[in-house]
């Protein structure tokens, strides 16, 4: 189950899936864009429309999904949003619907297929948070502390369900070139801004963001639990120094 399935990180995970064999449900509020999406991924792609931050509709789905298709055995949730705003410019609304957005359907999407998993007694959750959770960048306040409240879930999480056999992790990832975030790398400034920021010299893209959450749905991963998963061109170890030309 994939929410935020017709997304750029979504729509990766769910390529990577499809092809080692999985069948997959996206899950979002667009039923043109997911539509659009599973044609692209063919027969193995099943499309259910709903808004992530409605707790009785995602109840459903999940119903939906174990008497339609099967148990579900995964959730990749790939639903977010990004203001970048100083603490002071922040209105309490932006607050708040950053932290609904990130948070708040995070927690509805768990909740609505936590206990499935549980009952098979197996099963992987992956959501993402931001390498700014961890390392102070400008103007970053409402999506840090939202992002930050992902990661304090899954280590809860993982702690609270590793009887059950069921894994909570998340991947973090620095600016990654999707449609929500074009604002930021759209222009030549901005981007090479932002990748003189990465010490591996560019920034992501959701084939690199879609690799690491599929290896942590894998078997590879069995072992793996309660972990942030820094995908970020080096930004969380520091940002790079300012590139000095010989002469």
């Amino acid at each position: 189950m994939i929410t935020g399935g017709s997304g750029g990180i979504g729509s990766d995970v769910a390529r990577r899936l499809i092809a080692r064999g999985d069948s997959v449900v996206l899950v979002a509020r667009d039923a043109a864009k997911l539509h659009a999406v599973a044609d692209t991924l063919g027969p193995s792609a099943t499309v259910m429309t709903c808004d992530a931050l409605d707790l009785d509709g995602m109840q459903a789905i999940v119903e939906r999904i174990e008497t339609e298709i099967g148990a579900i055995d995964g959730l990749v949730h790939a639903v977010g949003s990004i203001v970048l705003r100083p603490l002071h410019a922040l209105s309490l609304e932006e607050w708040r619907t950053t932290l609904d957005l990130n948070a708040t359907s995070a927690f509805i999407a768990v909740k609505s297929v936590v206990t499935k998993l549980m009952r098979r007694r197996s099963g992987s959750v992956v959501l993402f948070s931001t390498v700014a959770a961890q390392t102070g960048l400008q103007n970053h306040e409402a999506i840090a502390a939202a992002k930050s409240a992902i990661e304090g879930l899954v280590r809860s999480a993982a702690i609270s369900y590793a009887r059950y056999g069921v894994r909570f992790n998340a991947v973090a990832p620095a600016l990654t070139k999707t449609e929500l975030s074009k604002s930021l790398w759209s222009s030549e400034t901005m981007l090479a801004a932002s990748v003189a920021m990465h010490p591996l010299g560019r920034v992501g893209e959701p084939s690199d963001i879609g690799a690491a959450a599929a290896y942590l749905l894998s078997d590879d991963a069995s072992w793996v639990t309660g972990q942030i998963l820094g995908v970020d061109g080096g930004l969380g170890a520091g940002v790079s120094p300012p590139r000095m030309t010989a002469k």
